[in-house]
């Protein structure tokens, strides 16, 4: 019988990816903390595949560099900006992600989002739970009725939100990099120019340098005083200095974020506004969309094992691999 192929995980480990990993190859579990350095170093000579648990865990060229058998990165998450997937194409690495199966229960947690920001539903909340509303009603919110949604990624997550948007009887434009000929809705070439049209913003771009600060102060002032912005793609995406300063001054109207640039820390001037509704990432957090995710982690690495094609390789690292 054939040597099982080495394997690291890094990131936390959960309990379905360890013991998927566990019963096909020989696992190495890379602890958090000082002690990853040690750890790599030991086993680094012959490991061929790598599990990445998701953010703020990483699999950077550094690390990449130091397995010099390594062949695939399977990551945990529809977003891979923690895996440097320029050095693994260069390298002949794949890197593959979970995609699929969390988009449904990411765009409901869009919509979600969307509704508690329009029609601030935590602020009412904590209005009664204050006792405030022995004194009065809470007071008259936004609505979606007379509001026009522009979606920021018209990807498979992005195609999920706007169906539900649809459904609320609410038009749906959208911007990304190229126009896409099998949907409906506008497309805007120039997303300062969509925010002019539209008085909300769904983001579900992918994080990374190209999208840092995608949504900037420019386009915060185009969005208008009854603009609304729900980010649900990486906190590096939005300027956080210039929204804090939007939301500050009233120049927009409110804010929805999923996600922040140094999970879990959440700048304190956001904490301290009422004009905003904070989720701690809740995503694709389900019990049933996480464990379809992490089964994903697993079956890619067992496919690659068994010399059929990973299931779910990112763009940037097609199979086969390129050596």
């Amino acid at each position: 019988m054939a040597d099982k192929a080495e394997v690291v995980l890094i990131g936390l480990p959960k309990k379905l990816i360890v013991d998927g990993l566990q019963a096909a190859f020989n696992l190495h579990v890379i602890p958090r903390g000082p002690e990853a350095e040690a750890a790599i170093a030991k086993v680094a000579a012959n490991v061929r595949g790598a599990a990445v648990t998701g953010a703020p865990d990483k699999m950077m060229g550094d690390v990449m560099a130091r397995l010099p058998k390594l062949e695939l990165v399977s990551s945990f998450g529809v977003g891979y900006d923690n895996v440097d997937a320029k050095y693994a194409a260069a390298h002949g690495i794949t890197v593959c992600n979970t995609p699929e199966v969390l988009n449904e229960e990411v765009a409901d947690t869009a919509l979600g989002l969307l509704l508690c920001t329009v029609r601030e539903f935590p602020q009412a909340e904590r209005y009664l739970r204050a006792g405030k509303w022995l004194k009065g009603g809470y007071p008259l919110s936004a609505t979606l009725r007379d509001r026009t949604v522009g979606i920021v990624g018209l990807g498979r997550i992005g195609k999920a939100i706007a169906k539900r948007v649809e459904a609320f009887g609410v038009p749906v434009v959208y911007h990304s990099r190229n126009s896409q000929k099998d949907v409906s809705y506008k497309y805007y070439a120039k997303l300062v120019d969509m925010a002019k049209d539209v008085d909300t913003l769904i983001v579900i771009t992918p994080g990374g340098p190209a999208t840092k600060h995608l949504i900037n102060a420019e386009v915060l002032a185009a969005l208008g005083p009854r603009g609304i912005v729900i980010n649900m793609s990486r906190g590096t995406v939005v300027d956080d200095a210039a929204l804090i300063k939007a939301l500050r001054e009233r120049t927009i109207y409110s804010a929805g974020l999923d996600v922040f640039v140094n999970e879990p820390e959440v700048p304190k001037e956001y904490l301290e506004m009422e004009n905003i509704v904070l989720f701690p990432h809740l995503g694709s957090g389900s019990v049933w969309t996480r464990q379809k995710m992490e089964q994903l982690v697993v079956d890619n690495l067992l496919a690659w094992n068994s010399g059929k094609a990973p299931l779910t390789p990112v763009p940037e690292t097609p199979w086969p691999p390129k050596k």
